[in-house]
C-alpha cells in the first residue's frame, strides 16, 4: 500500500523522532526522508546545556565523598554534616544531568537525531545502581556516547568500554590477574581482589556478539584476562587524560601491575601480550565479527520498527554494516531508506520516557523541575538513570503495557492536561498537529466532544495513536 507524503511526515516525526512539536509535521514538508537525512551528522548527537560536570570532577567528587564518610566513621559521626554536604552534591549533580537530556528530548527540532543516541546510550547502559558509577552517568552520555553516534561502531565501542562510568558500574576497576604483579605481591589493587569477567562478559553477550553466538566461557574469561589494567584513578592518584589507545577516555587509567600477562586465545584467534592494547585490538576483532553485525542490526530493528522485526530489514541492515565496516551513519540512511520503516501500522509502544517526552513536545513545552520528573518515571517503572541491569531498558510492548501502567499514564494524562497551557490552537488542530494522518476518526470524534480544552488534550494523550508510534 502506498503511504501519502502526510502519513509519511507523520511516521517520521512520531516513529523516528520523539513525537511531533507544534508545527513539526508540517515542517517535514514533502521529503520525509530527506528531512530524516539531514539530521545525520559527522559530529554526533547534540549535547544537553547547562553547567554539567565532566568525568574528571565528578570521579574527584565522589573520592572526596568516599574520603569524608571515612573519616566520619573513624570519628563516629555518621551523620557528618560534610558528609551529607557531598553526597546531596552528587544527587544533584545527577538530577541534573538528567534534566538537561530530557528538556533537549522535548525541545530538539532533530528528533531522530536524538531517538538514535538515546538509543545508543541504552545499548551501552550504565546504571546509578553503582554509586561511583552514578557521579559520572551524565559525562558518560556526553563524552563516550553522543559524540560517536554517526561514526564507527568500532570506536562507539572502545570509547564506551574505557570509559570510568562503564569501569566502575561493571566492576572492571577491581578486576586484577590471577598472576599479576599486584597480585602475587598481595598490595595495592592486587589485595584480596581477584579477576572480574563483568566488562568481558557484558561486552561480547550485549554489546557486540549477542547470546548464542558462538563464544564460549572460556572466550569469557580469556577476554577479562586481557582487559585486566583497565581501570580508573584511586582517590590519592592524579587525574590524567586517557590513553590514546583505550579510546582517549579522561580518567582512564591502564595498570600494568594488574594486567594478567602472556598469550590471549579468543575465539580461536591469538593475541600477543601487549599492555593496554591486547584488550583494544580483541575489541576491534568483537567489532568486525559478523554476529555483531547481526545483533545490531536486530536491535535496532527492534526499537525503531516493531518488537519482532521483519526479517528483511534486519537483513539489510546487516548488509550494511557489514559493508561498511560498521559506519553507523549509513546504518542510519538504511534504516531510513527500507520501506519495512514506514509501514502504516504503530507496532511500538513507548516507553514511559518516550511518552513523557512526547507529552511535553505536543504541548510546546519542556520539563523545568526534576521533582515532578522523577517521581511520575519512578512510579511508571522507568527510574531516571535506573536501568535495573546492564541490559538496558525492555523494548517490548509487553514489559510497559499492564493494566497498572495505563492507570499511572492516565492520570499523568489527566493532570499534565490540567496543568499545561498547550499551544492556543482548537483542540481539533493541537490533535492534527500531533498525529497527522495517524489520527483515526474515532480519536478525532472524542475530541471534538471533549467539554473543555484540558479534556480534549489528555484524550489526545491516551488515544492509542499517541501511546504508540
Amino acid at each position: 500500500m502506498s503511504l501519502s507524503q502526510q502519513a509519511k511526515a507523520s511516521i517520521a516525526v512520531t516513529r523516528f523522532g520523539l513525537g511531533a512539536r507544534p508545527g513539526e509535521i508540517e515542517a517535514v514538508g514533502s521529503d520525509p526522508a530527506g528531512y530524516l537525512k539531514s539530521q545525520i551528522r559527522p559530529d554526533g548527537a547534540d549535547q544537553p546545556e547547562g553547567e554539567l560536570g565532566s568525568t574528571v570532577q565528578g570521579l574527584a567528587e565522589f573520592a572526596q565523598y568516599q574520603m569524608q564518610r571515612k573519616q566520619a566513621k573513624a570519628d563516629g559521626d555518621p551523620k557528618n554534616a560534610a558528609v551529607k554536604d557531598d553526597r546531596n552534591l552528587i544527587r544533584d549533580s545527577l538530577a541534573a544531568e538528567f534534566l538537561a537530556r530530557i528538556r533537549l528530548a522535548s525541545t530538539t527540532d532533530a528528533g531522530f537525531r536524538e531517538r538514535w543516541a538515546l538509543f545508543w546510550f541504552n545499548h551501552f547502559t550504565v546504571s546509578d545502581t553503582k554509586p561511583a558509577a552514578a557521579v559520572v552517568i551524565g559525562a558518560f552520555e556526553r563524552e563516550a556516547i553522543r559524540p560517536r553516534v554517526f561514526g564507527r561502531f568500532e570506536d562507539l565501542l572502545v570509547a564506551s568500554s574505557a570509559h570510568p562510568a562503564m569501569l566502575l558500574y561493571l566492576d572492571q576497576a577491581r578486576s586484577v590477574g590471577p598472576t599479576s604483579l599486584a597480585a602475587s605481591r598481595r598490595v595495592g589493587a592486587g589485595a584480596g581482589a581477584g579477576l572480574n569477567e563483568n566488562l568481558a562478559r557484558e561486552i561480547m553477550e550485549l554489546h557486540t556478539l549477542g547470546v548464542g553466538s558462538g563464544y564460549t566461557q572460556a572466550d569469557v574469561t580469556e577476554f577479562a584476562r586481557a582487559l585486566t589494567g583497565w581501570s580508573t584513578p584511586g582517590p590519592n592518584e592524579a587525574l590524567l587524560p586517557g590513553d590514546a589507545g583505550a579510546g582517549g577516555a579522561d580518567g582512564f587509567v591502564f595498570r600494568l601491575r594488574t594486567h594478567e600477562p602472556g598469550v590471549r586465545r579468543i575465539l580461536g584467534k591469538t593475541y600477543p601480550p601487549d599492555g593496554v592494547a591486547q584488550a583494544r585490538a580483541v575489541l576491534h576483532d568483537l567489532a568486525s565479527h559478523p554476529a555483531t553485525a547481526h545483533h545490531l542490526s536486530v536491535k535496532l530493528a527492534r526499537h525503531f520498527v516493531a518488537d519482532d522485526p521483519p526479517a528483511s530489514l534486519v537483513a539489510r541492515l546487516e548488509r550494511t554494516y557489514n559493508t561498511t565496516g560498521g559506519r553507523l551513519d549509513r546504518m542510519a540512511e538504511a534504516l531510513i531508506n527500507a520501506p519495512e520503516s514506514w509501514g502504516p501500522e504503530q507496532r511500538k509502544f513507548k516507553t514511559p520516557y518516550e511518552f513523557l517526552v512526547s507529552g511535553y513536545r505536543a504541548a510546546g513545552q519542556a520539563p523545568s523541575d526534576m521533582s515532578k520528573v522523577a517521581p511520575t518515571l519512578n512510579g511508571m517503572g522507568q527510574k531516571p538513570f535506573g536501568a535495573p541491569s546492564p541490559k538496558g531498558w525492555a523494548e517490548e510492548s509487553q514489559d510497559w503495557a499492564s493494566p497498572d501502567a495505563i492507570i499511572k499514564r492516565l492520570s499523568w494524562s489527566e493532570a499534565f492536561a490540567a496543568a499545561t497551557t498547550p499551544p492556543q490552537s482548537a483542540p481539533m488542530e493541537l490533535a492534527q498537529n500531533t498525529l497527522g494522518a495517524q489520527l483515526s476518526p474515532a480519536v478525532a470524534t472524542a475530541i471534538s466532544r471533549a467539554e473543555s480544552r484540558t479534556e480534549a488534550f489528555s484524550i489526545l494523550l491516551m488515544s492509542p495513536e499517541f501511546q504508540r508510534r
